[in-house]
């Protein structure tokens, strides 16, 4: 799994510099307990160097409350891993505030790792709506959304305006175009992220959501996957392979296979996080000017993404709780949520940035990730969601090589879920 699809690798760039040098192993200057102090931020590793002075604005303005990094490895299993065996050591972990997938934040919460957070600290109202349910569990604020995302339809709008064709809003229309008219200009018709990894589960479930079912409900205590929407959704996807509008390289991409072979101009149509879609369009891109985005479509019209992103958490036994909601207010502040569009181009939480004219001039895009932002829905929540996922990529995956029908698979995924919902 990428850090969060792009999205996420931003953030952690961003949270690098903001917190300063990177001392992988050290803690913050030892100071007593209290609401106040320095802190230590663990995150996974990826640098840039684009926002260097929002670290020297917050240094500058709370000497007192410096925050060290402690960074991870770029895989997020291995930063998953490594954060969970500090946040198991108690009091004597490292951690104070932790950079996370949006996807981990029901298994660290049901766990008692990270803190709830006072909903008044936040500005949560400034925020896409979607986004902040992939903060909470059981009712509560337990992270600050931060970056987030959510799938989109790149397509060849050159190739589509030559035959005269809309970008697809159905899956009806997606499948007769990648049938007839991709193999007519000498491309393959549509991929997303098929490889059995997290990108696979989320390929999954927005098929599954598209189609208006659900995978797991009552914060993953309830198996609702075994329904005629998922069989709709997962059939999607297999058939497209078992025709050959899904090319069967595409059960190897992930994000940057699948993106480089869009840019290689081998697909009319891509499943793809907004970065893609940037990468596409830049100065120098064989396919600068051929390429439009559209949310993801449905059985009968716009379909639903999956959420990406990254929150931030406090860990349970930070030492300086107040300093941590300060800076997560301050990284969620419109000020620095804009650096994370302009200068990074990641998607942001905060909704008026995406009805901004020059933002919107200069970043032609935000309308339609605001649409499939709003239509998105988290990945299925569970304290247990590592098992989840990996169940699901081994069911569909299954399915999309033809050794399972899809029937058969979504029976068999529901009685996997219903063995791991139980504990």
């Amino acid at each position: 799994m990428r850090w969060t699809h792009a999205a996420g690798r931003g953030l952690l760039a961003l949270v690098v510099l903001l917190t300063g040098y990177v001392t992988a192993g050290a803690h913050a200057d030892d100071a007593p307990a209290g609401g106040r102090g320095p802190l230590t931020l663990a995150t996974a590793g990826d640098l840039t160097a684009y926002l260097g002075p929002l670290l020297d604005d917050w240094n500058r303005t709370n000497p007192g409350e410096r925050i060290t990094l402690v960074e991870l490895p770029d895989s997020a299993d291995e930063t998953r891993s490594q954060m969970i065996t500090d946040l198991r050591g108690g009091s004597r972990g490292r951690f104070d505030i932790l950079n996370i997938d949006v996807a981990w934040t029901s298994e660290f919460a049901a766990a008692g790792w990270i803190r709830p957070l006072p909903r008044d600290r936040f500005p949560l109202d400034a925020f896409l709506p979607p986004v902040v349910d992939t903060a909470t569990w059981d009712g509560q604020l337990y992270a600050v959304p931060y970056v987030t995302n959510a799938g989109l339809l790149l397509y060849r709008k050159d190739v589509l305006a030559e035959e005269g064709l809309p970008p697809p809003r159905t899956w009806a229309e997606l499948e007769h175009a990648a049938r007839t008219v991709a193999p007519k200009h000498g491309l393959d018709g549509y991929a997303g992220q098929f490889l059995p990894y997290e990108g696979l589960t989320v390929n999954a479930a927005e098929a599954v959501y598209s189609a208006g079912g659900t995978i797991l409900g009552d914060e993953g205590e309830r198996v609702t996957v075994n329904s005629d929407a998922a069989r709709e959704g997962i059939g999607f996807l297999a058939r497209g392979v078992r025709e050959g509008w899904i090319p069967r390289e595409a059960l190897t991409y992930k994000e940057e296979e699948s993106k480089q072979a869009f840019l290689d101009g081998g697909l009319l149509f891509l499943r793809n996080w907004p970065y893609a879609y940037a990468a596409a369009s830049a100065e120098g891109s064989p396919l600068a000017g051929k390429v439009g985005a559209v949310p993801l479509p449905g059985p009968d019209g716009p379909g639903a993404s999956v959420l990406g992103g990254s929150n931030l958490a406090v860990s349970t036994h930070a030492r300086h709780p107040d300093t941590a909601a300060r800076l997560i207010a301050y990284l969620t502040s419109e000020p620095v949520q804009r650096q994370v569009l302009t200068r990074g181009a990641l998607p942001p939480v905060r909704a008026a940035l995406y009805e901004d004219p020059k933002l919107v001039r200069d970043h032609p895009y935000l309308p339609t990730l605001r649409a499939a932002v709003l239509a998105a829905a988290p990945r299925p929540k569970s304290p247990r969601y590592d098992q989840v996922s990996l169940v699901v990529q081994a069911v569909v995956h299954d399915a999309t090589t033809g050794r399972q029908t899809p029937e058969r698979a979504v029976r068999r995924l529901a009685r996997e879920l219903a063995v791991i919902s139980r504990g």
